[in-house]
């Protein structure tokens, strides 16, 4: 399993950086910020840090600036604690996910709105013909 070493020293990575981050890092730019997710290259010299922000474009902004400007600091701090012969180098990327749910959201609010909309023309619809619109035989009144 050549894949498995990469998904435990991801896991351990996104712990490192989320930790000091929390600790070591004391930028006032840097937001509230939660690591998703770490992702490495298949052979494991690049690392790509997910994160998402709480807060506007103005938090988000000043959290990748400040994660941008500790980026060598995080690096050299996963190194040592991994005791790896070569750190992977580390690229933070923002986590859409907040994006993506607001986006599958209101896209739910619109199928429900015009799912009422079609309940409410459904309930006042009458046939365009009959009732019962298939042919039946004709009785004869004579019998």
């Amino acid at each position: 399993m050549p894949g498995a070493w990469l998904d435990k020293t991801a896991e351990q990575i996104k712990q490192i950086v989320a930790s000091s981050l929390e600790r070591r890092i004391k930028d006032p730019r840097l937001g509230f910020v939660t690591i998703t997710d770490v992702r490495l290259s298949g052979d494991g010299h690049e690392a790509t840090v997910f994160y998402t922000v709480l807060g506007d474009d103005t938090d988000r902004a000043g959290t990748q600036a400040a994660l941008r400007s500790a980026t060598g600091l995080l690096r050299s701090t996963v190194g040592k604690k991994l005791g790896m012969k070569f750190t992977p180098t580390l690229a933070f990327q923002l986590d859409a996910l907040d994006q993506d749910a607001s986006a599958i959201e209101e896209a739910l609010a619109k199928a429900r709105a015009a799912d009422a909309e079609v309940a409410r023309q459904a309930a006042s619809a009458k046939y365009a013909g009959e009732a019962d619109p298939y042919r039946k035989p004709v009785e004869d009144p004579d019998e």
